[in-house]
């Protein structure tokens, strides 16, 4: 486990969230979480880094697993100008991670709030959720409504709730 990952954990320990930690073979696409999800009983989002065109305005996108982002339908909801996937680079400056392991838990990295949080409306249905804790080797399964009001909270973080229609 990275120190980022140890990170993470223990600021979710002294935030008094409870956790169920899996290791696993490393995983980097939403089709091989499927059998950790199973064993979780809970699923994973999908989570997208992305930017706007000039490179200047960041954002994570959270979204159901099994739906597809468009990214006019998204941009038109934020009033941004087409958005692209972020580059590696700021995605590992702002969040300590890299393409595959994206999650929200790495937002405790962004301490000048470069990222802004999207999150889709439908993931709002669910009791509980699984992220990569910054490690592709390790799925965290945690109840939703402890990461909003807990752990975002903890953050000074407002996410923005947009609606993703598009199912894969």
């Amino acid at each position: 486990m990275t120190l980022d990952s140890e990170q993470i954990l223990t600021t979710l320990d002294n935030l008094n969230i409870k956790y169920t930690l899996l290791e696993h073979v490393e995983c980097m696409t939403m089709d091989e979480l499927k059998v950790y999800e199973e064993e979780l009983n809970a699923p994973h989002c999908k989570n997208l880094f992305l930017q706007d065109r000039q490179g200047v305005e960041f954002f994570l996108l959270l979204l159901v697993g099994n739906k597809k982002f468009r990214t006019a339908e998204v941009s038109k909801q934020i009033n941004r100008a087409r958005l692209s996937f972020g580059n590696g680079e700021c995605l590992y400056e702002f969040l300590h991670e890299k393409q595959g392991a994206i999650n929200p838990l790495g937002l405790i990295f962004d301490i000048n709030h470069k990222v802004n949080l999207l999150i889709d409306k439908d993931l709002n249905s669910l009791d509980e959720i699984c992220f990569h804790p910054n490690d592709g080797k390790y799925s965290l399964k945690m109840k939703y409504g402890d990461f909003i009001n807990v752990f975002l909270s903890h953050l000074n973080i407002e996410p923005t709730y947009i609606t993703v229609s598009s199912y894969l």
